[in-house]
């Protein structure tokens, strides 16, 4: 690697700390690309200053300038995990900074091994960047999104929902689009080094394309809109998170979504949000028995979130987070699949389990839907694809749902994270859930931001935060499917594994 002699490729040996300390910084300003930021642009231009160290540097010095570029990128683009944690959660400051930490820190670990094999396979060579760069970028991104239960958060691709490389996202997913921006980037820098006009000819060509081809997707209709519109109405309490709970906000509470319910008797389908009423279910089935009477009289369907209580003899007080859907002949019922941990479900033994109790600290575990569940479905027919808060970061694990459901249905209670960049990067993953699907969504959330977002992932109204809120929209279901619902992430993934594998194998036979 000694031909790259310009002073920029010495500092990492030079001048290791200044060198890891601009990765790190380099890594903060990358969160910036997404929302509520929405500098998109940032993203691939921040992340060229660590593909060039993965070009010049040993494995090991580029892993450990990817580890700081990913620290700095999950301290700044995840720091609300501390205010869920302390603010609402009321666990001691230690506590809180440990768990937002330590997650940054593994995310981060995570982001090295992209860069210990993006120099390991690329050699020195620009051109093997090319095609290694975005296959270790995008692998690592897919491991860290279900390893360990999976933290999806901040994948690039997120960051490009509103610019030409969104057109990847049917096709490939979100992991598709984060191959583009990461190609282009190494496409860039094997331009820049190209030694002949046909080199550099053909590097732009591989800069421009994946914008080009992702223009010409977007004209690309995947899916249709099908049947009359459905008048829909969303409801949003704006109670804050360390009010909800209080028992003297409950019966407020219910009497608002029952009293806007009944405001809105044009509406087909009426949404709440996650738990939207702070009890178990069977501690206010006479008020879900009148929600549901009213919600048949009037033909409408009423979907709002609770935690449920299943009596039985193989689940005797088990308790989920649930939507129920109210109004048809019968109940219907969606559970929370993918819990969070040490939120709503804790790994930890027993003896840290009893210490949690005696520190007043959450301790008890939610009980996990099956991984298959009956599509909801409304009085007149209309399915939906169910998911419940963070369950939306995973696309894969909602793809049983498609092409049967017309339309996507979120609840979620982003109140945990106050007044953070949290709940924008959440509706921005519920934008593109839309956009991968094909699919419009309707998103209801305790305090914000709820929305209505069409089958192309544009934001069609937008609620407003902390408030209370009412907003109804006529929408359609849509029906056909996307590449990506036929095919997942495997096209993306397999892609990036046969390349690595071709490169590590091309290594070995050159030791």
């Amino acid at each position: 690697m000694s031909k790259y002699r310009h002073p920029v490729f010495l500092l990492p040996a030079d001048r290791p700390k200044l060198s890891r300390l601009i990765a790190f910084v380099l890594g903060a300003a990358t969160t910036l690309a997404f929302a509520p930021f929405g500098l998109s642009l940032l993203a691939p231009l921040l992340i060229l200053p660590l593909l060039l160290v993965s070009l010049s540097a040993s494995p090991r010095d580029a892993a450990a300038h990817a580890f700081w570029y990913g620290f700095g990128l999950f301290l700044t683009g995840t720091y609300w995990i501390y205010i869920s944690v302390h603010v609402f959660g009321n666990a001691a400051l230690w506590i809180a900074l440990l768990l937002m930490v330590g997650l940054a820190l593994i995310m981060a670990a995570f982001v090295s091994l992209a860069g210990w094999l993006m120099s390991r396979l690329a050699g020195g060579e620009a051109w093997y960047l090319l095609p290694v760069a975005p296959a270790a970028w995008v692998l690592v991104e897919w491991l860290r999104g279900w390893v360990l239960t999976g933290f999806p958060w901040m994948a690039f691709g997120y960051g490009q929902i509103d610019t030409a490389y969104a057109g990847w996202a049917p096709v490939l997913g979100v992991y598709g689009v984060s191959f583009m921006v990461v190609f282009s980037m190494s496409a860039l820098i094997a331009t820049a080094m190209a030694s002949s006009p046909r080199g550099r000819i053909l590097g732009a060509a591989c800069v421009v394309l994946p914008w080009l081809v992702g223009v010409l997707l977007t004209f690309v209709a995947w899916t249709e809109p099908t049947g009359s519109p459905l008048r829909v109405s969303i409801l949003q309490a704006g109670v804050s998170q360390d009010q909800k709970w209080d028992r003297e906000h409950l019966l407020p509470i219910m009497q608002y979504y029952q009293g806007m319910t009944l405001s809105v008797p044009d509406s087909d389908i009426v949404l709440w949000p996650e738990v939207a009423i702070p009890a178990l279910d069977d501690q206010v089935e006479p008020f879900l028995a009148r929600v549901e009477s009213d919600a048949r009289r009037n033909g409408q369907t009423v979907l709002l979130g609770i935690l449920e209580r299943s009596v039985g003899r193989d689940v005797d007080g088990r308790i989920y987070n649930s939507v129920l859907l109210l109004g048809t002949a019968q109940r219907q019922r969606y559970r929370k699949r993918h819990l969070v941990p040490f939120g709503e479900y804790f790994p930890v033994p027993p003896s840290v389990r009893n210490w949690m109790k005696m520190q007043n600290l959450p301790h008890s575990d939610l009980a996990k839907g099956d991984d298959l569940q009956p599509l909801l479905v409304a009085a007149n027919g209309t399915r939906f694809g169910v998911a419940i808060c963070y369950e939306d970061a995973y696309g894969a694990e909602q793809l049983y749902a498609l092409p049967e459901a017309g339309m996507l249905i979120n609840v979620s209670n982003d109140g945990w994270f106050g007044d953070s960049i949290a709940p924008h990067q959440h509706l921005e993953i519920a934008r593109m859930r839309s956009l991968e699907f094909g699919r419009p969504a309707v998103r209801s959330t305790n305090t914000g931001i709820s929305a209505f977002i069409g089958a192309d992932g544009a934001l069609l109204e937008v609620g407003k935060q902390h408030e209370a809120e009412l907003m109804t929209r006529n929408i359609r279901a849509w029906r056909g499917a996307t590449p990506y619902v036929t095919l997942g992430n495997w096209p993306i993934i397999w892609l990036c594994i046969v390349t690595l594998a071709a490169f590590w194998i091309r290594n070995r036979a050159h030791l």
